[in-house]
């Protein structure tokens, strides 16, 4: 069970499936039409002490899959309506963050891949 992930600001597609926001802020300059967000999930993004903690610094990076994960493993109703969703077929896990490699949605997809 591993989604897909995407930058929000990328257009949509039609293989993109139900597209999933994991972020707990909306992304800057975005419109609600342009974004095509399907889902958006608050509850399953780092809370927002971890957020400022990390600020996408790659340094940090190990220490915050460390933190994220632990708090996911103890946010188990966020966990549970997210994997409802991508039960339903085809999905994305779209995000905000510029830096592709070191962001909450890859944790969250190795994550999903490991239940």
């Amino acid at each position: 069970m591993k989604p897909a992930l995407k930058r929000v600001y990328e257009p949509p597609s039609k293989s993109d499936g139900t597209r999933i926001l994991i972020d707990r802020l909306w992304p800057r300059g975005l419109s609600k039409d342009k974004a095509h967000v399907d889902l958006w999930l608050k509850a399953i993004a780092p809370s927002t002490e971890l957020r400022r903690w990390f600020g996408h610094d790659p340094e940090k990076w190990t220490e915050f899959q460390h933190r994220y994960r632990a708090e996911l493993k103890a946010n188990g109703d966020a966990v549970s309506e997210l994997k409802a969703a991508l039960a339903d077929g085809p999905a994305t896990l779209v995000y905000g963050a510029r830096d592709e490699a070191h962001n909450d949605a890859v944790v969250l997809a190795d994550y999903l891949a490991s239940l």
